[in-house]
């Protein structure tokens, strides 16, 4: 469908492009895309297997990263699938419903990855500065409640975003980029968006907004608390056991935050914008397994006897 037939302000479809200006590249783009999809499923499907499988690892920290894990899947199979297809088959059309489903299932997944990494940082915090109440604390009731208070807030605060977007008029089907944005699907309206863009800000800042400074407010207080203890060892692991935390949170929101930026205020040419986009959605889900299967020796030993390397 050319922009030159655009006839209505309520398409039935729209046209993803996939990467502008790179178009004679996206079969080799492809290659990375896929490869690092294999891996995030792969990863975090063994990770779950291996979560589950060890009941030493049934303790906080490793069921809020089960949960984690298991919205890495969700996201970027919500995505790649497509992608590829734009890259491999140029099948550019989606239906404005899959189109606003895809919306919906990027914000709200990436809103519950926030907040099961603020789970994460909450179960260290009482961990180090309060060892004495962890298990107190941190129930298995109490977990379970905080995963559905975490996917809840996911699913009621970025509810209304197909609403809003399918009540628009669109200027043109042709979206820009790898997959159905907020952010891409507002530039494209006829109207006045300027409420709508701030209904989005505030719900960023209500969500990854105010999850990371909650954990930057945990680590501080966790770093008081570690650099009071007077012995070295005990300082060292217990910054140990927050080591693998610290480096998924940076894979996570580093893209996030420059995404997020870019989109709203920045200039930056759009083929970096809609890389550094699907870094946000596709690079999280492949380290999260390898940074905690390297740096954590019961999921590494037990993921090797899954993958039969280590005798049982």
């Amino acid at each position: 469908m050319a922009a030159s037939n655009w006839t209505t302000p309520h398409p039935s479809t729209f046209i993803l492009l996939g990467i502008p200006g790179l178009e004679a590249a996206h079969v080799w783009i492809s290659i990375p895309f896929c490869t690092v999809y294999i891996l995030s499923v792969v990863g975090n499907c063994l990770l779950l297997a291996v979560i589950k499988s060890e009941p030493s690892l049934h303790e906080p920290m490793y069921l809020f990263l089960a949960m984690l894990a298991f919205a890495d899947l969700l996201i970027c199979t919500t995505t790649v699938p497509k992608t590829l297809c734009i890259f491999w088959f140029r099948d550019q059309a989606i239906h404005i419903d899959a189109c606003l489903i895809q919306v919906f299932l990027i914000h709200s997944l990436t809103t519950m990855e926030s907040g099961f990494m603020l789970a994460m940082a909450f179960d260290r915090y009482v961990a180090i500065c309060n060892p004495l109440r962890h298990s107190d604390i941190l129930t298995h009731q109490a977990i379970a409640k905080i995963g559905l208070g975490v996917v809840l807030r996911g699913i009621m605060v970025l509810g209304p975003y197909p609403f809003l977007l399918k009540q628009l008029p669109y200027c043109t089907n042709i979206i820009s980029h790898t997959y159905c944005e907020f952010m891409a699907l507002v530039k494209l309206a006829c109207v006045d968006t300027t409420g709508l863009r701030a209904y989005g800000l505030v719900v960023a800042f209500l969500t990854a907004g105010l999850d990371f400074i909650l954990i930057i407010l945990s680590y501080i207080l966790i770093l008081r608390a570690v650099f009071s203890l007077q012995s070295k060892e005990a300082r060292r692991k217990s910054l140990s056991t927050c080591s693998s935390h610290v480096c998924v949170m940076i894979a996570f929101y580093t893209p996030a935050f420059f995404s997020f930026f870019s989109h709203r205020f920045g200039h930056v040419a759009p083929h970096v914008h809609i890389l550094i986009a699907n870094v946000y959605l596709l690079l999280p889900p492949m380290l999260n397994p390898i940074i905690y299967g390297v740096r954590t020796p019961g999921i590494r030993q037990r993921l090797l006897y899954i993958l039969g390397l280590k005798p049982a």
